[in-house]
């Protein structure tokens, strides 16, 4: 394109069900316990590569499709972030915004058309490319006008054939992508995400892709960020979140959303001690084997919370699903942080290759003697493009059910001829009841309300948020 001129790009989370999350973590896309929004990451990266672009996240915005409809005429390019539970939600959007606007070009990227990209562009005509694998520099090619079969890393369609580019190398330089959080303060509303567990407002960003561990069940290291754990510098993480401290004066936290941001011990040390100079509270994904004396460093330098990965209390699960983590590790872990005063969001997953009745009852006493400060429980998620996927596959352990309903909750997609998935279902709510309605979680609940109003009144909101969504499963 000459001069330099950039088309004018919008990207879009697409409306779909009321309350979806569909740029949430690796493990699922769903609607949650209480209303629970991730930044839009993945979509703010390329688009602060790209000059003049737009970021629109229609589910936290409240923005239905007549809301968005009006955007097609003002832009050349529209890149939709989809996922597989709300694709075919995804493709009417871009149809309707394909009518609106027969000139727009639409694109679209996420972990879901990564795995299928012919069957994403046969979906419909409106879609002219799919991106596959990381697409921030592909999107950005594409922006600036280039032909499509000069473009590394799409599957396109021209004159009714569809065509592949080759792969684009792995980005190696994290340092070569801009801060997101210019994005953010440019196009978000950031009083609108809430997540249960995290301080409001909080910001949430990457410092690195990748995850060196195996797990089967995991989305994105197996279609998108791979096994290796490419990251940015702990200086420039700490320049960002200084500038994001300017840009967003209200944040109370600030959260590393890399799949295991504790894969690299010594840079989470290194990073951790800047942010300690600046002051701020902050929390991350971690795996349940850091010991104690990086733990002790992490919190001495603003740590408040880890979201931990426990999946299961069955070791014999951990080991088919390649977790690599060891029971009797996770637990001395726990104690660690309770013993530094580390809050701890604990996730586990039912319905995992190897799961029977008893370990579901073993993973809910597990839970409740390890006792995380809160919880969450999902269904075992089997996305096509992991080895669970082929596995389940391979087993005829699919039964042909959608991964969320109609209103967007998760179901089992999963089915053992020994454990039905409606008792799969059913389980989550029995693991719920039985974690959280106990006198010593209701009372430290409690007593965390009594000590801030705050928090009183989101937990009061949450309740009923929470006593809703089980009413709603239970129909």
């Amino acid at each position: 394109m000459s001069g330099g001129r950039y088309l004018h790009t919008l990207f879009l989370h697409p409306p779909s069900y009321e309350g979806f999350d569909g740029g949430a973590g690796s493990r699922y896309q769903a609607r949650r316990e209480v209303r629970s929004f991730w930044y839009p990451t993945w979509l703010a990266q390329p688009a602060a590569l790209v000059p003049g672009s737009r970021l629109v996240d229609a589910p936290p915005d409240g923005l239905a499709l007549a809301d968005v409809l009006p955007l097609a005429r003002e832009h050349e390019l529209a890149v939709l972030h989809t996922s597989t539970p709300s694709f075919p939600h995804d493709v009417k959007v871009a149809e309707a915004l394909k009518a609106e606007n027969p000139r727009l070009r639409i694109g679209l990227v996420g972990a879901h058309v990564a795995v299928h990209p012919e069957d994403a562009l046969a979906a419909s005509g409106a879609i002219e490319f799919v991106a596959r694998g990381e697409f921030d520099f592909t999107i950005r090619e594409v922006a600036e006008g280039r032909p499509l079969a000069d473009v590394r890393g799409l599957n396109y369609r021209t004159n009714g054939t569809i065509h592949r580019t080759p792969e684009r190398p792995v980005l190696e330089d994290m340092d070569a992508l801009p801060s997101v959080v210019d994005v953010y303060a440019r196009d978000l509303t950031i009083e609108n995400y809430f997540i249960g567990y995290l301080l409001h407002p909080y910001v949430s960003l990457y410092t690195g892709r990748g995850c060196r561990s195996k797990c089967t069940f995991c989305l994105w290291p197996q279609t998108v960020g791979g096994r290796r754990y490419r990251t940015r510098s702990a200086e420039r993480v700490v320049e960002e979140i200084a500038r994001a401290r300017r840009l967003f004066p209200q944040v109370r936290e600030f959260f590393f959303d890399d799949d295991t941001f504790t894969d690299d011990l010594p840079r989470a040390e290194a990073i951790a001690r800047g942010l300690g100079r600046l002051g701020v509270t902050w929390s991350c994904n971690a795996k349940a084997n850091v010991p104690y004396d990086t733990l002790k460093v992490l919190k001495d330098n603003g740590l408040r919370l880890l979201l931990v990965g426990y999946e299961s209390g069955d070791q014999a699960i951990l080991n088919n699903v390649k977790k690599g983590l060891r029971l009797d590790v996770a637990r001395r872990f726990t104690r660690d942080c309770h013993a530094l005063g580390v809050t701890i969001h604990g996730t586990f997953i039912l319905g995992l290759p190897g799961e029977t009745r008893e370990t579901i009852a073993e993973t809910i006493r597990y839970a409740r003697e390890i006792d995380p400060h809160t919880v969450q429980v999902s269904i075992a998620a089997p996305y096509p493009g992991t080895a669970m996927y082929r596995e389940a596959l391979e087993h005829g352990w699919l039964r042909g059910e959608a991964l969320v309903d109609g209103r967007g909750l998760q179901q089992s997609a999963l089915s053992y001829p020994h454990l039905p998935g409606a008792e799969i279902f059913d389980a989550v709510e029995t693991f719920y009841r039985r974690f959280y309605f106990r006198p010593r979680k209701i009372f430290a609940i409690a007593r965390e309300m009594v000590r801030d109003r705050r928090v009183m009144a989101r937990r009061l909101r949450e309740g009923v948020e929470f006593v809703r969504f089980l009413a709603q499963r239970s129909r």
